[in-house]
């Protein structure tokens, strides 16, 4: 009774069956190794913002291409603000999702060298042609605290490098398009600035990233191989059922052709 599996309807559905399972089994390797990379960048950012912090010369120099490892580090910048060549990067949002600009000033280390640092957020202008409202630095030397970061790309951030912007206006944070435009060499990578504190609590400090949320990946991972064990499950359900529903109907058939066939002439 189980010839029907050869039909055509049922080895479409059988050939569909093998490819759904090793899909699903992919898919919730897939969301594991998405678990597991969370995990190892939530422990990441938890040692590099706890460390120790350090001069921001000793872990990057001009041209250089800060190590993942180096994501988030701790590090000071003791210097002064180069106020005249500070630009702002469009399209960035502030902690309650509102979009506005990312302050990015040059920032002269004593001893020699500039690093880039990431102030904050601020509104954009009215107009967005126009350098928006920023609050002025502190003048002098002056200490800064901060979070170290790669340099930004188009292929790593997924944002449009745009070239005919209006000036003082950038899309991307990256050290070497500064330089360009400085003139002078620039530490690869750049500053998110934690300290000191804005007066006027602007610019907005930027908020340190979550190392503590796991997301959903592991669920998921599980929810695509119950999905894959499922599969061979249900087929052999449907396959049963289809069975049962052709023995019925053999059986009714066989019933109706004895109702229908005469009684034998009484002699």
């Amino acid at each position: 009774m189980y010839r029907f599996l050869l039909t055509r309807q049922w080895l479409i559905l059988a050939l569909i069956t093998l490819v759904l399972i090793p899909t699903m089994v992919e898919l919730g390797f897939w969301q594991l190794h998405r678990h597991e990379h969370k995990v190892a960048q939530n422990a990441l950012i938890s040692h590099n913002l706890k460390a120790r912090p350090v001069p921001v010369a000793g872990l990057t120099s001009p041209g250089h291409v800060v190590p993942r490892s180096d994501y988030w580090r701790a590090v000071t910048a003791t210097g002064t603000y180069d106020e005249k060549h500070e630009v702002v990067v469009r399209r960035r949002t502030a902690t309650d999702g509102a979009i506005g600009v990312h302050v990015l000033i040059p920032f002269d280390l004593k001893g020699g060298g500039t690093v880039m640092i990431n102030r904050g957020w601020v509104p954009s202008a009215a107009d967005q042609h126009a350098f928006p409202d920023v609050p002025a630095v502190p003048k002098g030397e002056v200490t800064v605290t901060g979070r170290l970061k790669a340099d930004e790309t188009t292929s790593a951030s997924g944002i449009k490098d745009i070239s005919d912007l209006p000036d003082r206006q950038v899309m991307l944070i990256n050290s070497a398009q500064q330089a360009k435009l400085l003139s002078r060499p620039v530490l690869g990578g750049y500053i998110e600035q934690t300290g000191p504190e804005p007066k006027g609590d602007s610019p907005e400090l930027i908020e340190a990233p979550d190392d503590g949320s796991i997301g959903p990946h592991m669920a998921y991972a599980v929810q695509w191989w119950l999905f894959a064990a499922g599969v061979p499950v249900g087929y052999v359900v449907l396959a049963r059922r289809e069975k049962r529903d052709r023995l019925a109907a053999a059986a009714e058939a066989a019933a109706q052709a004895d109702a229908a066939e005469p009684e034998p002439a009484k002699a």
